[in-house]
């Protein structure tokens, strides 16, 4: 006979699919965390790709109604505790378990509404996108690996809110030439890509860099179950990241920059090795 649980489990697969096609880093450093965690984390990794996916890349559509109606079916899935849609299901079921609330998850789809009409941020503007968009889901992930517990979560949310932004603005840079082109948007304020120099380059990494830097002893402090996931993904991006501050402007510029799978194994097995001998 058909159970719930059959129908969470299907649910649960979806949205690990998702995270499978969409991210190989995230997918490996989901695979890391304790068992326990794996779900929950993929719940939200679903939900927050599949809104930025109505902003980016549904252009044959109607956006503001698509957000619209994902806002609305959302805020339904939380109120009911069911969904048909199977990413909405697995992520209500995270969300009325942990307690992640309307004060996270409305500041996230207010940054993907904002991806539908401004192209070019200012520092104020650029401070409520990042908030909205990556620091919140670092709170959404922290409240799944604190299981409750209060104490080490507020000491804990300013370098999850840090590490969320880090990898949203690496993402920015990786991507400044594609989004630029594709979409029209300009992310990091002071920067016009149409004649971006080495100045607009390390002011925008220097950022950045600060983010990482902030990040990383919030990691060291996770609990066991979720420490290595995180750090591997952590150190993914910081490579990323290294990798784009060693090029020159020019060649930064010519296209998407990527970590090959030889790095990312050799990332994975050091990450691996400092985690199992406390050296984090």
């Amino acid at each position: 006979m058909n159970t719930v649980k059959l129908y969470d489990a299907v649910c649960a697969e979806a949205s690990g699919r998702i995270v499978r096609r969409y991210s190989t880093s995230f997918s490996i450093g989901i695979h890391l965390l304790h068992r326990r965690f794996r779900d929950p984390i993929k719940a939200i990794y679903g939900f927050v790709r599949f809104a930025d996916e109505i902003v980016d890349t549904f252009h044959d559509h109607n956006k503001r109604r698509l957000l619209t109606r994902f806002r609305e079916d959302t805020h339904q899935a939380l109120g009911d505790g069911i969904s048909l849609n199977p990413v909405l299901h697995s992520f209500q079921r995270t969300a009325n378990t942990y307690g992640i609330d309307a004060s996270l998850i409305d500041p996230f789809l207010a940054s993907m509404e904002m991806d539908l009409d401004r192209k070019v941020h200012d520092a104020r503007t650029f401070a409520t996108y990042v908030r909205g968009s990556a620091e919140v889901v670092g709170l959404m992930c922290l409240l799944v690996f604190c299981e409750g517990d209060e104490a080490r979560y507020e000491r804990l949310k300013p370098a999850a809110m840090r590490l969320g932004s880090a990898f949203q603005k690496v993402n920015f840079l990786r991507d400044l030439q594609d989004d630029h082109a594709a979409l029209g948007r300009t992310y990091f304020p002071g920067i016009d890509v149409a004649c971006m120099d080495d100045a607009m380059k390390k002011r925008a990494e220097a950022d950045v860099a600060a983010d990482l830097e902030a990040a990383l002893e919030g990691i060291r402090e996770l609990p066991a179950g979720s420490r290595l996931g995180v750090y591997t993904a952590y150190v993914y991006y910081l490579a990323l990241f290294r990798k784009i501050q060693g090029l020159s402007t020019g060649r930064f510029m010519e296209g998407r920059i990527r970590i090959g799978k030889g790095t990312k194994v050799r990332l994975l097995t050091a990450s691996y090795l400092k985690n199992s001998f406390g050296l984090l």
